[in-house]
């Protein structure tokens, strides 16, 4: 029994390169059959171009741009002109007053622009412009760096050698034993802190420099911001007993070094 087999056609397309008279950058590919007709053709042409059909010649170069021969026969096959791959079909528009005539649709300076004046512009509500300001710090840099000194300056006024503090982060209590200026460590005002627990980096002496003394790896160097003071709990509790006259206290409970209860008596 004699099996049958499917003929599929030859492919008899070619790949043809696009150029136009009047767009000097336009070039596209294109893939047609050889039996496409040259009105066909034009007629696929128009839409990639703008070229009417009526107003179309088309020439037949190959891949140096040498020109093959005019397709000026509209009923004749692709094929009569023997095109390979690669070559180029250069679209010559016939209208002087064609669309893609005197660069109007490459040369954007030939395009009337609509402009509007700095006055009348600033009067909108809003722009660009006035959005750039908004995001534009209003301080210089050198400004913002004084603005930052005079704000540690005035936490550290608040922070005498010898107080009783609390550093964050980890709430690390311990004693003030340094408020100054430490260039070395960078511009601005620093807080040397002898922790009650080995939480810190160093004695007291950081690079090379002694900010004050303490036991190895208790000392830290910190920025103001960081530092609460704690008010003397001996204090709380003379206010405390004056207050509860006749009453006594008899006795009071640490957590954490804080007060957190008493026991009186009468």
């Amino acid at each position: 029994m004699a099996s049958s087999k499917l003929q599929l056609p030859a492919d008899d397309s070619v790949l043809l390169l696009i150029t136009h008279s009047n767009l000097t950058t336009f070039a596209a590919d294109i893939r047609v059959s050889q039996q496409t007709t040259v009105e066909a053709l034009k007629d696929k042409l128009w839409r990639k171009t703008g070229t009417a059909v009526a107003s179309m010649r088309l020439q037949l170069r190959d891949d140096s741009g040498t020109k093959i021969a005019d397709l000026d026969d509209d009923a004749a096959p692709l094929a009569a002109y023997a095109p390979y791959n690669g070559y180029r079909i250069h679209v010559v528009d016939l209208d002087p007053s064609s669309l893609t005539s005197g660069g109007w649709l490459e040369d954007t300076s030939l395009v009337d622009k609509y402009t509007m004046s700095d006055e009348t512009y600033d009067k909108l509500d809003t722009n660009f412009r006035k959005f750039k300001e908004k995001m534009v710090p209003k301080n210089s840099p050198s400004e913002d760096k004084e603005e930052s000194e005079k704000h540690m300056e005035e936490l550290c006024s608040k922070i005498k050698v010898g107080d009783r503090c609390e550093v964050e982060p980890g709430a690390k209590r311990g004693t003030v034993k340094f408020v100054g200026r430490a260039e070395a460590l960078g511009r601005g005002f620093w807080v040397g802190v002898q922790y009650d627990e080995p939480l810190g980096k160093h004695d007291g002496m950081v690079k090379g420099i002694r900010f004050f003394e303490c036991p190895q790896g208790h000392g830290a160097i910190v920025r103001p911001e960081k530092v609460k003071v704690l008010h003397s709990q001996l204090f709380t509790l003379c206010i405390l007993r004056a207050s509860l006259e006749p009453y006594f206290l008899k006795g009071f409970l640490f957590s954490q070094g804080k007060l957190v209860h008493f026991l009186l008596g009468k």
